[in-house]
């Protein structure tokens, strides 16, 4: 034990430990694992470096990654993250604060998770929303056991086709081992309104798949009367300039606010947002956070409904989930308090600006076909009339990670307030120069 000098107890101590628990060794502690399966080697570790060895190591390692201009949606979006969000994020009271169990010295925790779900439910126009989720995907599969909580004795959701891939697939999985029927459809209308019998509820995308904004009028009348419930799946940051899901009727919104300002960071983490009506509120999984006033009269924050298993008998849980994405959630409130509504409004406007621009760009280069004709805010995807992995190939070699290839066979782009005019006549230039080739 004298190699490791960071461990804080003496030979005494753990001595001491040992004998309180009635241990002779610390060999003793695996005696239940087989000799076989024990380690008696040495690492095989580096030597420890100083602190500016591994400052530089860990820059070199960097280096090796190529940087890219992303203009690929498919759920991560690459908007712009002001400057100060990391250094607001980084004060005493907000990153030392941890879980808040003990809400006397979690104020700092409980007031921006109470701002964020006061902000998430002026997004969407819901009246509830808990203090965050792991993430859209898992978020939205919460949703569908919602559902089923809610409705009782109801055990059908149908699911529309044009969600998210990962969405879809992580539904999928919930379902299967919590026993939920999920029926994928094509037509969530048409299967709505043909019945199934012990419906719970149906989940759609605000934004499907190919970035095409998605039409739910009398949708959530029909599910209502079916005695179901609506849940709408959306990016939040859309939700500045496109109908709420409140206002389209949903009695659940869900989805991943990794677009409210959150680095790409290779795909995490983000955090999911989670949000109803008040009918629902009590089935909402994780915690919601309220405001009060101490002792002195003196508002503050406390936790004021917890449906999980560690804080009541686990049958009566609304679900197993066991933390949130709450330094995430910190980041996105900082975000949106920034932006403010006419800050997202701008985003916005520029993302759809400039994917227009980009979009009737690449149809006039000859190497595409337009697939739909609904509209898009900031992602589309395009037919492609040449060698998709030529074209994926040329646009990495010039700093460009685009056109991917969703499973139809479409290639996608997305393209936001980081990606000027300028930046994506280069790219329409590579892709012309392609056509110079011959290909």
């Amino acid at each position: 034990m004298s190699k490791f000098c960071y461990f804080p107890h003496t030979g005494e101590d753990i001595q001491l430990m040992l004998k309180k628990i009635g241990v002779g060794s610390m060999d003793d502690l695996y005696s239940d694992v087989p000799e076989e399966f024990l380690f008696k080697g040495e690492y095989d570790l580096p030597e420890a470096m100083s602190e500016q060895q591994v400052r530089e190591h860990l820059e070199t390692l960097a280096a090796a990654n190529t940087k890219l201009k992303v203009l690929v949606g498919q759920g991560a979006y690459d908007h712009y993250t002001p400057s100060v969000i990391p250094y607001i994020c980084s004060r005493s009271e907000f990153l030392t604060a941890y879980t808040p169990y003990q809400c006397e010295i979690s104020q700092g925790t409980l007031r921006y998770i109470f701002e964020w779900q006061t902000m998430i439910c002026r997004l969407t126009g819901m009246d509830y929303s808990n203090a965050s989720m792991y993430d859209g995907p898992t978020a939205a599969a919460e949703a569908v056991r919602m559902c089923v909580a809610c409705t009782k004795k109801r055990n059908s959701v149908i699911v529309s086709s044009s969600l998210l891939p990962n969405v879809l697939d992580t539904i999928l999985c919930y379902a299967k081992y919590s026993g939920v029927n999920v029926v994928v459809s094509g037509d969530v209308m048409r299967d709505v309104a043909e019945g199934v019998l012990d419906l719970a509820g149906v989940v759609v995308p605000s934004i499907n798949r190919w970035g095409i904004i998605e039409n739910h009028d009398g949708l959530a009348g029909l599910v209502h009367k079916m005695g179901g419930l609506m849940v709408e799946y959306c990016d939040p940051s859309a939700l500045a300039v496109l109908k709420t899901p409140a206002e389209w009727g949903a009695d659940i919104a869900v989805g991943d606010a990794q677009s409210l300002g959150l680095p790409l960071s290779y795909g995490g983490p983000y955090v999911g947002f989670m949000a109803c009506k008040a009918d629902y509120m009590r089935k909402l999984p994780g915690r919601i956070v309220g405001q009060t006033t101490d002792a002195s009269g003196k508002r503050c924050f406390v936790l004021t409904l917890q449906a999980r298993e560690q804080h009541i008998r686990r049958e009566k849980a609304t679900s197993n989930i066991c933390s949130n994405e709450s330094l995430l959630a910190l980041w996105c409130t900082v975000y949106l308090s920034l932006m403010g509504p006419e800050g997202l409004k701008r985003v916005n406007d520029l993302s759809y600006r400039n994917s227009h621009y980009l979009y009737r760009k690449l149809l006039a280069t000859g190497k595409f076909e337009a697939v739909f004709e609904q509209d898009f805010l900031k992602e589309f995807v395009l037919k492609p009339l040449c060698s998709v992995e030529k074209l994926q190939q040329a646009l990495l070699e010039a700093g460009f990670f685009a056109a991917l290839m969703t499973e139809e066979g479409y290639v996608s782009f997305c393209v936001t307030e980081k990606h000027p005019l300028e930046e994506l006549d280069r790219l329409v230039n590579v892709v012309e120069s392609i056509q110079e080739e011959g290909v």
